[in-house]
């Protein structure tokens, strides 16, 4: 399943390449490959690639998000071309209850272009995932630059509204099942089981 980040978070036309997203089955989890233009803008986050970077949505960066819409309990997946990676799992709005955890991820770069493949488990994604988003990021200072999946469109824009990725009600409709087959069943989380008895980070 293919998606193309072709717009900026408020419905401009992106003016280079899109980044391409492929989701399909993995050896327990869903595989993630991105495909993106390579901009090397900010510069490498100082830390070893195939690790956690914390805040490396600072940095040049895809990011993907699979919501339980009705209970607002989401999966957080960031990816840079360089190597470090993010994981989040948020309950509510913005709400991140646990991250850094960790990932199979492998980024490779050839000229002006990269490309990433991350391994998501399934004991990361909130039972009934039905919504999702992806953001891709780069530039820096005035020049940073936020584009979306499912932008906010141009005529629900206030006044001075910055680019923000936990608007949920801008996800779209997302289903594993399309993905993985009609008869399979999503694992149970543990990992989610004790969400509820978390403080926000």
């Amino acid at each position: 399943m293919d998606f193309l980040i072709e717009h900026t978070w408020d419905s401009t036309p992106v003016n280079h390449s899109p980044v391409k997203l492929t989701f399909s089955p993995g050896d327990g989890g869903l595989l993630m490959e991105v495909c993106a233009p390579f901009f090397n803008d900010p510069p490498s986050p100082p830390g070893p690639p195939n690790q956690t970077f914390p805040g490396l949505w600072d940095y040049e960066v895809v990011e993907a998000f699979f919501l339980n819409s009705a209970t607002e309990k989401y999966l957080e997946v960031e990816v840079c071309p360089h190597g470090q990676h993010l994981v989040l799992l948020l309950s509510g709005r913005g709400n991140a209850w646990k991250q850094g955890l960790d990932l199979a991820y492998e980024a490779s770069i050839c000229g002006k272009k990269w490309k990433g493949t991350a391994l998501l488990p399934w004991s990361y994604f909130p039972p009934g995932v039905d919504k999702m988003n992806s953001y891709a990021i780069h530039g820096s200072g005035n020049g940073r630059i936020y584009e979306a999946l499912y932008p906010v469109p141009r005529d629900e824009l206030t006044e001075n509204q910055g680019p923000n990725f936990h608007l949920l009600e801008y996800f779209q409709d997302f289903s594993l099942k399309a993905i993985m087959g009609e008869d399979w069943v999503q694992p149970e989380s543990d990992l989610w089981k004790n969400c509820g008895d978390q403080q926000k980070l």
